[in-house]
């Protein structure tokens, strides 16, 4: 079998339809919450939820993610910012951090649901959502892909990705491939948003504790990433500063599951139902909402014992 010598990067970051240019950068993230809502109404559904909350929070959520992501682009990368007036808001050129996007995104959809749902089932929904996540962010990465973006060391590899000549960074001009972090993160993000699935349905994690998981293991793959990329980036003490904040975040995440697991009281299941005020505040339509069956995690029923 004869393997490629390298991944090619697409000739341009998006197409045409009719007069308008569609960016695939954009077309990405708008992919990206698409699939975050299916994947979050699938978990929340299944939990016993009325999965209609997802789309409230996205609505808030999503638009928060934006401005909270360039807002840390643009504090943590000044330097790269387009030197025109409009360069802060050029968000079609590429530059969300994506610590910034996902603290903001997660804090304001946190707020919309806590008007839905009582406080234990909010952290409940937070497990629901840490999948949706996940995928949401693999998917988003196709975009930097488009955009010959946040690639990594030079590398002969055969999975390697050639990059064009206008998009290698200064002083990497003579070499053609490189390492496809964004592929790496793609491959991770699924495999962990598929470990968060399958922790939550075979072991009795109080919640919000696979949203700490979120936390920590994105974070943990960031350290071994930020290694890799050489894409401009402000330097502390000799690594990438994204670097440290990835370290501090992972420590953060693995200490908040832990902490979770000791001290916290609420149980993954039954789901309290909807907030009293709630009703109101949904105009009386109906929530659809069920409350399942006390988990038993494989003890015997008694009627089952009797027999």
């Amino acid at each position: 079998m004869i393997y490629p010598a390298y991944i090619p990067s697409p000739a341009q970051n998006g197409f045409y339809i009719g007069p308008l240019f569609v960016h695939a950068y954009g077309l990405a993230y708008v992919c990206a919450v698409a699939a975050a809502i299916f994947v979050t109404r699938r978990r929340w559904r299944k939990a016993g939820g009325d999965p209609d909350v997802c789309y409230e929070a996205a609505a808030w959520g999503f638009p928060a993610g934006l401005i909270g992501g360039r807002i840390y682009f643009l504090i943590t990368t000044p330097s790269q910012i387009p030197p025109h007036w409009w360069g802060p808001f050029a968000i079609w050129k590429g530059g969300l951090g994506v610590w910034g996007g996902i603290a903001a995104g997660v804090l304001v959809g946190f707020y919309v649901i806590r008007r839905r749902l009582t406080w234990a089932d909010s952290l409940r929904f937070m497990d629901a959502l840490a999948p949706g996540l996940l995928v949401a962010q693999a998917v988003g990465r196709i975009g930097n892909y488009f955009n010959q973006e946040l690639f990594g060391k030079p590398s002969t590899l055969p999975w390697a990705l050639k990059i064009s000549p206008d998009h290698r960074p200064s002083g990497y001009e003579h070499f053609a491939t490189f390492q496809p972090t964004f592929l790496y993160e793609i491959i991770w993000n699924l495999g962990l948003a598929g470990f968060l699935i399958w922790l939550g349905n075979h072991r009795r994690i109080k919640p919000p504790g696979l949203m700490a998981l979120y936390v920590a293991g994105y974070a943990a793959f960031r350290i071994f990433e930020e290694q890799l990329r050489i894409d401009y980036s402000v330097h502390v003490l000799g690594m990438r500063l994204n670097f440290w904040i990835a370290t501090l975040v992972c420590l953060a995440g693995l200490a908040w599951f832990v902490w979770i697991q000791r001290r916290g009281k609420t149980e993954p299941l039954p789901l309290d139902g909807p907030r009293t005020d709630a009703r109101e505040f949904a105009r009386g339509k109906p929530t659809g909402y069920r409350k399942p069956p006390a988990p038993t995690y494989g003890k015997k029923s008694r009627s089952t014992s009797r027999r």
